[in-house]
């Protein structure tokens, strides 16, 4: 469902429908609980209702800080990776130039083949969180033929061939770290605490007494939204390929690399 709804929405209209939903149910809630007890307007039972949502609010803010963080940090880890599999392959060509015209061409066209597969094939698959190895594994395999099947002359070309051949075991290496990223997501049980806190935590807002009920009701209203935009940064952060916020392939685009996308294919 998450995914779908980032795959579908804007963050704009996500932020609609996660905090306006949130603050629009609550007050709703706190407007119903008011109704159908009023003596709760009263605020007798404000001290301890105060106290048991201290503790909760105080208990749910770092859990909720901690998920939160951690899911910046996956993000920002995923980008990197993608960034460092994308220069490594810009590398590889780069190294591939000393090579002959034959043995550079099939370089060419397998980094061609490979750039083309990770972006339009690959990547809608990560983007669904459904990535597949098999999607790139031909291309990746063909690379590792087109170095494999050339024998440098010279020491110069030695040097280069063996520098490619450590660049394309780091690509290797972080296409499989990429693709692992694309399944990761919140373990069920932080998913649980996060969500489930929001049940608890808003309800009880419901149940500390204001006598105005405009106060009352800006009270639960800007308790819910906080909560509402903290949830929705959990959502966005959870899946790195989906949504506004995603990693993007535009590494495999550009600099050295941007040649493979103009023109026939080599």
């Amino acid at each position: 469902m998450a995914l779908w709804l980032l795959n579908h929405l804007s963050t704009a209209a996500l932020t609609v429908l996660v905090v306006g939903g949130a603050v629009t149910l609550s007050v709703a809630g706190s407007l119903l609980v008011r109704r159908r007890f009023p003596s709760l307007v009263a605020g007798e039972h404000n001290e301890m209702v105060g106290v048991v949502l201290g503790m909760f609010a105080a208990i749910y803010g770092i859990i909720l800080a901690f998920v939160i963080v951690t899911l910046w940090e996956q993000l920002e880890e995923t980008r990197t990776t993608v960034d460092t599999e994308a220069t490594d392959v810009s590398l590889i060509v780069r190294d591939a130039a000393s090579f002959p015209p034959g043995p550079r061409a099939r370089m060419d066209k397998a980094v061609h083949d490979y750039l083309h597969a990770v972006v339009e094939r690959q990547w809608p698959h990560m983007r669904n969180g459904t990535a597949r190895h098999s999607v790139t594994a031909g291309q990746i395999k063909g690379l590792y033929t087109a170095l494999q099947d050339y024998e440098p002359a010279t020491e110069s070309q030695r040097v280069f061939y063996e520098q490619a051949s450590t660049m394309l075991n780091d690509v290797a290496a972080q296409r499989r770290d990429r693709l692992a990223m694309a399944h990761r997501q919140l373990p069920p049980l932080l998913q649980v605490l996060v969500f489930g806190g929001a049940l608890v935590i808003i309800p009880l807002t419901f149940l500390y007494g204001i006598r105005n009920r405009s106060m009352q009701l800006l009270f639960v209203g800007s308790v819910a939204a906080l909560i509402g935009f903290s949830l929705l940064l959990v959502v966005v952060l959870d899946r790195p390929f989906a949504g506004d916020v995603r990693v993007s392939p535009a590494p495999y685009m550009e600099g050295s690399l941007a040649r493979f996308w103009e023109g026939p294919r080599p």
